[in-house]
């Protein structure tokens, strides 16, 4: 430093008094430098310190002490628990981006929600003020008193609800014939036959491998466990397996850590986890899936501080740093993931008041309106820093599927009232309708895929879920469209139907195509396997709903009996390899979505209509139920 060097021309410190006026003020300014460190270190020694409490008022000391707990405290419970650093580096942070204010309505019904709830209930994880790794609400300054929660309590009337749905969850059954009750009873047996195989080799983990007679845990969810556990409940509840959803139960009770560190796929832990666990909520009331879905809902919201408000589509559970997979393109984020995030968030936000999770959502909906559609399209990337597509590829199928099907159904969800998802979801049909429904020289309707005004004619088994979709729209369009859109669905599930009819398993191929003289069948080798995918007996299940014709279910039986005879092995279900062969390969896994969508739709295509009826329900893409709101006490987001 400059005064405790020797200055030029001057014999040393004892001299200094002979400054000259250049060097006097270097001296001065130095020394209210090394007085600012010193009363700045005062703020960095322990609470406990007496020379701190000397200077510092008690009443600061005291403020700083408590928000300092209270943060070493969070900070510990996040690493006592798994502390595995992501296998792949994250990109670099975006900067922040502030969430868009929340619709006048939510806030007007979240406060009379709030007023009509009566005293607070117990706090649930959920209503937590801070994020880890996401917004934080503003702090008190230092010297103040502590501030009151800045949310009114808040509680959902779980009895007001129930008595708002129109048809009992699982159905009356009046009347119904034997063959059908015996081909249910048969459906529900393979159910319990999936679960107990999963119970004995794999519980807690979070898919079986039923040839090796072990789990399989898999990178996709950032270190959560169970998700056969959380996937099967609701299905597990429909079908009154009563002691198999004990023991799901009790394992969510017990076992099910969220503390844990590890990338995680948005959009898988959405739909399965927080999807399963809002559905069973709101089927038995029980308060321990609520606490569990909100305190997930909010480990996700770091994914959203993006410039755009568009989320990345990996998220770090513990540390809540996100990214875009590595192999989209150019960064971006996927139509299908998050355009898959409108259902459970809106009933985040009503089962805990916190207009959070719908402010998130409906932001994403104002960038699609915003930007330019091809053609009236939307592509399958976007990027989340400027919110503009990043290629021109469009498909029902992978990478933009679900995000269609949650337009139109949040409109059902929220009573017919969200007429700005319904006008999207309207536009979008239209657009698809023009640009890609083409019929095949042997008379098969499909949906192709668009790269960039290029059609490539094949269709995945992913997109065979456009049937039904198409199927509820059309129950509720203008007549001039009803019929049109009645008949397009049902073409479209008869060729999905074909591609099962025309393989050696009557199962269907991963994907399919309509060129060189094939139809309906898949013509390459990687495109052979069936993993136990539900979108085809999807649609069955929604057409014989909307129509009764008998053929549904007639096609959904023949599905049951190709399960059994290529997919069931001693331990549970496998997937196969190759469709085209009467002796295939089993690829040793029972996927969760098995028990989650295949089985709990092929039992409801044998029920009547009143089990989980359309009046009262919408399912999410991973086929769990999420009730309609019928009531103005539940807070919906209208536009």
């Amino acid at each position: 430093m400059v005064v405790l060097r020797k200055l030029p021309g001057m014999p040393g410190w004892p001299a200094a008094l002979g400054l000259r006026l250049p060097q006097k003020f270097l001296f001065l300014l130095f020394l209210s430098g090394l007085l600012t460190l010193c009363f700045g270190a005062l703020f960095l020694l322990p609470d406990s310190s007496r020379f701190k409490r000397l200077f510092l008022p008690r009443r600061a000391t005291a403020s700083a002490s408590s928000s300092s707990s209270a943060s070493s405290s969070s900070a510990s419970s996040s690493s006592t628990r798994d502390t595995d650093l992501p296998r792949s580096p994250p990109a670099a942070a975006e900067p922040r981006h502030a969430s868009p204010a929340a619709p006048r309505r939510l806030r007007e019904k979240l406060r009379t929600a709030a007023r009509m709830a009566g005293p607070p209930a117990r706090t649930a994880p959920g209503s937590r003020q801070q994020v880890q790794g996401g917004e934080s609400r503003a702090q008190p300054a230092s010297g103040a008193p502590p501030a009151r929660e800045t949310r009114a309590p808040f509680r959902f009337d779980y009895e007001r609800f129930r008595r708002s749905l129109r048809h009992p969850v699982r159905g009356g059954r009046p009347g119904e014939d034997p063959e059908t009750r015996a081909r249910r009873m048969k459906i529900k047996e393979m159910m319990k036959f999936a679960w107990d195989n999963y119970k004995q080799y794999a519980l807690g983990k979070n898919e079986l491998r039923p040839l090796t007679k072990n789990g399989h845990i898999g990178n996709m969810f950032g270190g959560l466990r169970g998700a056969t556990v959380i996937d099967a409940l609701d299905t597990l509840y429909i079908m009154e397996l009563e002691e198999e959803f004990q023991e799901a139960k009790e394992w969510v009770e017990k076992s099910f850590d969220l503390n844990v560190n590890g990338e995680a796929s948005l959009f898988e832990v959405n739909i399965r986890y927080i999807g399963g666990l809002l559905a069973t909520y709101y089927l038995t009331g029980e308060e321990v899936f609520k606490s569990k879905a909100l305190e997930l809902g909010e480990k996700l919201l770091p994914a959203f501080n993006t410039p755009t408000g568009i989320p990345r589509g990996v998220i770090n559970l513990g540390s809540g740093m996100s990214w875009s997979w590595g192999w989209a393109s150019a960064g971006s984020s996927i139509l299908a993931e998050f355009g898959t995030l409108h259902l459970e968030f809106l009933h985040l936000s009503e089962l805990s008041g916190n207009p959070v999770f719908a402010e998130k959502v409906m932001n994403i909906r104002r960038v699609l309106n915003r930007v330019e559609k091809p053609q009236g399209l939307y592509p399958n990337f976007l990027s989340p820093v400027t919110g503009s597509w990043v290629q021109h590829h469009v498909s029902i199928g992978g990478l933009g599927d679900s995000f269609y099907e949650y337009l139109i159904k949040s409109w059902l969800m929220s009573d017919k009232k969200d007429s700005e998802a319904k006008k999207m979801y309207d536009d979008a049909l239209e657009a698809i309708e023009k640009h890609l429904v083409k019929k095949s020289a042997g008379g098969l309707t499909y949906i192709a895929e668009w790269r960039g005004g290029i059609l490539d004619h094949k269709m995945g088994h992913l997109a065979c879920f456009s049937g039904g979709m198409i199927a509820l729209g059309a129950e509720h369009a203008a007549e001039e469209r009803r019929q049109r859109h009645m008949e397009l669905a049902a073409e479209i599930t008869s060729t999905c139907h074909e591609s099962y009819a025309r393989s050696d398993t009557k199962l269907g191929p991963e994907a399919f195509r309509f060129d060189a003289g094939s139809e309906a069948m898949a013509t390459r080798l990687s495109e052979r396997y069936y993993i136990l995918r539900p979108e085809v007996v999807e649609s069955y299940m929604y057409l014989w709903r909307l129509t009764h014709d008998p053929k549904y279910r007639h096609w959904g039986w023949e599905v049951v009996k190709a399960l059994e005879k290529h997919c069931r092995v001693e331990a549970g279900f496998s997937g196969i390899r190759d469709v085209y062969t009467t002796t295939p390969t089993h690829d040793n896994m029972q996927q969760s979505f098995f028990l989650a969508e295949t089985l709990k739709y092929l039992y409801l295509l044998f029920c009547e209509d009143d089990v989980l009826s359309l009046e009262d329900w919408v399912f999410n893409t991973e086929a769990h139920p999420l009730p309609i709101n019928h009531t103005d006490f539940k807070a919906a987001v209208q536009p």
